[in-house]
């Protein structure tokens, strides 16, 4: 994802309009596409969840990797 930098005037109209729809979260994503507003977690970082990936047991993690390459056989 490549960050744009926004003047005052746009972010203050752009936060004007999300408080409009009841979203006050700092971090958002904006789908023009889908017509969606992702709102992103301010508590969860990216060291969350590389926090939260290491807590798998090698049993779960077998689990997971059976289920991949099952996925994957069924691509092809």
């Amino acid at each position: 994802m490549i960050s744009k930098r926004l003047d005052q005037q746009t972010t203050k109209a752009l936060k004007s309009m999300l408080q409009n729809l009841n979203i006050n979260q700092s971090r958002v994503v904006i789908d023009l596409d889908k017509q969606t507003v992702e709102v992103q977690d301010d508590e969860q970082d990216i060291e969350d969840l590389l926090e939260v990936a290491g807590t798998l047991t090698p049993e779960r993690g077998k689990e997971l990797l059976e289920e991949i390459r099952k996925s994957r056989e069924e691509w092809d």
